[in-house]
């Protein structure tokens, strides 16, 4: 069966203070919005439809940003969850396959929970999504009988004993894409709120003979996010799991609470990440990796048994190969560091590609930018670049190849040669005294002017 996810992504989200779209708000360094859609990527829907309002240019981009093919419906009024899902009927026209409703601000479904949610609809025409909330507060009721789903029964309008019940609505609902715009039809306002619940299709769609399923999650998936706070929440139960998900594969951490991962981090078995490093989005470390403390990666590839840190930044386009050593206060961006290669002090590469053994020495930088175009440094295999050179790219450096400490390289330096780009030393017999002489006269007058 043909799946479309229709992604509810038009609320303004007043309780965040925000000018940007609720949906937009990033946990683990990425989009709400962006987890909701990977989410239902288990289900490799072949259509996908975001209904935006607020920002609607913004989540577009943003929808578009994580796929292209997404396409966008627009709700200018927000008249409640029908009518919401109503706007996605002229880009599902003429679906024949199944629809499920998610939600922008509700990040963290997961797919096992999808997919048991397609199971259901085998043998149901429409399945919701429950949860038994250990405090139920606000939440809408779902009204059973058995196994069977009779109504949804939103807060407002509950009576006292509806709102004693456990089993909370997530909102997460399925049904045939025809059914579904059908039954939305039928939907009336005439509630406390004057909205248009689509809620309201379960019981319609009993009037009509359908059936009616429920599939259950626990609460914490259907965990929604409405403020700053409930995003500092989310953050840290995302933090909570992903921690466990790589302890679990075999990921050594030495303090988990400390770590902080992005949504798309990739770790391998048997890597070590030893406290306080942060992964931001499009890193990958692989098996037998070791990241030390106080380490920052973003946009990096670390191969198999390299070493990176302690107080080592690598930014995007960093790509170290096998057994490299990146160390401590080194910055690496947009470079290949290859096999064997040594990183290890003080040093910034930037736009660069270093051989295999090539050792760095501290203090090394790689001046790239002219203040207008980005250039590259290109350093052969088995070189070693002596502490504290200059760089000034385009320039490079031959395999077997060495530069003087402290020195300004400006010209390429062939294989197995030595440059030498020092100004000459001059000395000055005597002349340090006096100097010295002179500036502590000077400091004891003006101190006596002081007093």
């Amino acid at each position: 069966m043909s799946i479309a996810l229709i992604v509810l992504a038009a609320g303004k989200g007043t309780r965040m203070q925000s000018d940007l779209p609720k949906v937009l708000h990033k946990i683990a360094h990425a989009p709400m919005l962006w987890h909701a859609l990977r989410a239902g990527l288990v289900l490799e829907p072949e259509k996908t439809v975001v209904v935006a309002g607020h920002g609607a240019d913004l989540v577009q981009a943003s929808a578009h940003e994580f796929d292209p093919e997404i396409q966008i419906a627009l709700q200018t009024e927000q008249l409640g969850t029908a009518h919401a899902v109503a706007q996605a009927r002229p880009a599902l026209d003429g679906f024949e396959g199944d629809a499920i409703v998610l939600y922008g601000d509700t990040p963290f479904i997961r797919e096992e929970t999808l997919a048991a949610i397609t199971q259901a609809r085998v043998s149901n025409d429409v399945v919701v999504l429950g949860f038994d909330a250990i405090d139920p507060g606000r939440y809408g009721r779902l009204i059973t009988d058995g196994d069977e789903l009779m109504r949804i029964v939103e807060f407002k309008d509950a009576s006292p004993l509806e709102r004693s019940l456990r089993l909370c609505n997530s909102g997460v609902i399925s049904a045939k894409a025809e059914v579904l715009f059908d039954l939305i039809d039928a939907v009336g306002n005439n509630n406390a709120s004057g909205e248009y619940y689509l809620t309201d299709i379960v019981a319609i769609a009993k009037s009509r003979g359908l059936t009616a399923g429920v599939v259950r999650c626990p609460e914490a998936e259907t965990l929604g996010v409405n403020s700053r706070s409930e995003l500092a929440s989310a953050e840290a139960g995302f933090q909570t799991l992903a921690r466990a998900e790589l302890l679990d594969n075999g990921v050594t951490m030495h303090a988990p609470d400390t770590t902080f991962l992005a949504w798309d981090t990739v770790i391998g078995r048997d890597a070590e990440v030893e406290p306080y490093v942060i992964f931001g989005p499009g890193v990958t470390v692989e098996s037998e990796a070791r990241i030390r403390a106080f380490s920052h990666l973003e946009g990096a590839h670390v191969s198999r048994g390299a070493t990176v840190g302690p107080y080592a930044r690598l930014r995007p386009g960093a790509e170290l190969a096998e057994d490299t050593h990146v160390g401590n206060f080194v910055e690496i961006k947009n470079a290949q560091v290859h096999q064997g290669a040594k990183v290890n002090h003080l040093t910034y590469i930037g736009d660069a590609e270093i051989g295999e053994r090539t050792n760095i020495g501290a203090g090394t930088i790689t001046c790239n930018y002219d203040g207008v175009f980005k250039h590259k440094t290109t350093i052969g295999r088995d070189a070693f670049i002596g502490s504290s050179t200059m760089l000034v790219a385009p320039v490079s450096v031959g395999n077997e190849a060495m530069t003087a400490s402290g020195s300004v390289v400006t010209e390429n330096v062939p294989d197995g040669a030595l440059a030498i780009g020092r100004a000459k030393q001059v000395s000055k017999p005597g002349l340090a005294t006096k100097l010295f002489a002179m500036l502590r006269a000077k400091k004891a007058k003006q101190q006596a002017q002081k007093d």
